[in-house]
């Protein structure tokens, strides 16, 4: 039997999981980190993407979607506290892809503009943040 750990995946609006599990991948800003119970303390920010939660008792995978947040590493707790959360199944292709195109197009029309009114770098984090739900989307689909 595989030694197991905690995990908590909360967000602003809800607590999304919490259970425990053998192996967990999450976005960290430096690159992807994968977590296992009695791993070193550390605590990191996360980027938009997807985490992986994996217990190998019971052979399951569960996966999430985070835009942004802290992951918090001890021996046998692991907290990620997100800006927003859901379940992979719960993201909405359709509305994602409408969020990628909105926010491309604000790109594409304010260049060389110095409009008080845009926001650029608004637009490149709602672009970045749409992009990464579709990444785990593909992801996901190809996983199953």
């Amino acid at each position: 039997m595989a030694v197991t750990m905690h995990i908590d995946i909360v967000s602003a609006e809800s607590e999304i999981f919490s259970g425990t599990a053998t192996m967990m991948v999450a976005p960290a800003e430096m690159g992807e980190v994968g977590v296992a119970a009695r791993h070193a303390p550390m605590i990191t920010r996360l980027k938009a993407g997807e985490i992986r939660i994996l217990n190998e008792n019971d052979n399951t995978e569960k996966d999430f979607f985070v835009s942004g947040g802290i992951l918090e590493v001890q021996p046998h707790v692991v907290t990620v506290l997100a800006d927003t959360a859901l379940r992979a199944d719960d993201i909405d292709e359709n509305a994602a892809l409408e969020a990628k195109k909105r926010a491309e197009e604000l790109l594409a029309s304010a260049k060389g503009e110095q409009d008080a009114e845009f926001d650029y770098k608004k637009a490149q984090a709602e672009l970045l943040e749409s992009v990464a739900r579709l990444q785990t989307l593909k992801k996901m689909r190809e996983r199953k």
